[in-house]
């Protein structure tokens, strides 16, 4: 009883260190968490819905098709901006893993002097709005091709340019995904198969990279699924004569709403939510362990 008025709490289970434990919850922060999910979710459900609309133009519903799937890989505009992406994400993804992870790893093992420090600028291509870095690697870039230009050589916004962009940003999720996954441990792990006469290649293959592997792979993910769907900083970072799937719905768009780019867009979807629940899974702590 509060002021009188009885509250109504609505009893929810969650998994504690013992077992389950019951948790109630207000009946109105219920309703709220709702209304938010649908405020963020509800768009992205009715633009999945209507790439399945016969209708060619509008929002008027005019029967269920799978039709403008088909239209979609027939264009042939979508399969070279298709395959611009795959290959970007790809190689973005190989070379960030396996940058971050290294990363990860010395900020774990080692203590640095000015750990705190090269953990800001790590957080930093995080925190900072896509727009302000895109612009800075297009400053960047036409520094670089003013000095060439003045050497003889000729240089194009384009594939390697949108993939040393794409790598800036993701190397700072898998390193700090690497790093969250080993936080739980120390170095005693370690110290503990030396004295049982593991080399130092040894304890590092053997030990550390079996408990970092789930973060590695999550980070990897993670990198891929950015990659993939990032729009601003490839915008900035391409050319005019490349394009990958976010830069084509875009331009798509600016002409009008058609339910193959709605088809496009929720086939994005789709492999981002995968890749997401992937790596979830993979960082989810498990009780074996």
């Amino acid at each position: 009883m509060v002021d009188g008025s009885p509250i109504n709490h609505q009893p929810s289970t969650i998994d504690g260190p013992e077992g389950p434990v019951i948790r109630r919850t207000h009946p109105a922060l219920s309703a709220w968490a709702w209304l938010v999910y649908a405020f963020l979710y509800l768009p992205i459900m009715v633009l999945v819905v209507f790439s399945f609309n016969d209708s060619r133009f509008g929002a008027t519903w005019a029967g269920f098709t799978t039709k403008w799937y088909g239209v979609l890989f027939a264009r042939a505009d979508v399969r070279e901006a298709l395959a611009h992406t795959l290959e970007i994400a790809l190689l973005s993804t190989l070379v960030s893993t396996v940058l971050g992870t290294l990363v990860g790893l010395g900020l774990w093992r080692y203590t640095l002097r000015f750990r705190t420090a090269l953990t800001g600028l790590l957080v930093l291509p995080i925190v900072v709005p896509d727009v302000v870095m895109g612009v800075s690697l297009l400053m960047f870039y036409s520094f670089v091709r003013q000095g060439l230009e003045r050497l003889g050589w000729t240089f194009d916004n384009g594939f390697w340019t949108v993939l040393l962009a794409h790598v800036t940003f993701q190397i700072s999720y898998v390193a700090l995904t690497v790093r969250s996954r080993l936080a739980g441990y120390g170095p005693e792990l370690e110290e503990a198969a030396r004295d049982l006469g593991a080399t130092g290649l040894q304890s590092f293959t053997q030990v550390v990279l079996p408990l970092a592997l789930p973060g590695v792979l999550a980070g990897a993910l993670l990198a891929f699924t950015l990659s993939l769907d990032d729009f601003v900083v490839t915008y900035f970072a391409s050319g005019s004569g490349f394009s990958t799937l976010p830069v084509l719905i875009y331009t798509n768009v600016k002409r009008g709403v058609t339910p193959d780019i709605n088809a496009l867009s929720a086939l994005l979807v789709l492999v981002t939510v995968v890749a997401i629940v992937a790596a979830n899974a993979l960082l989810r702590p498990r009780r074996d362990t």
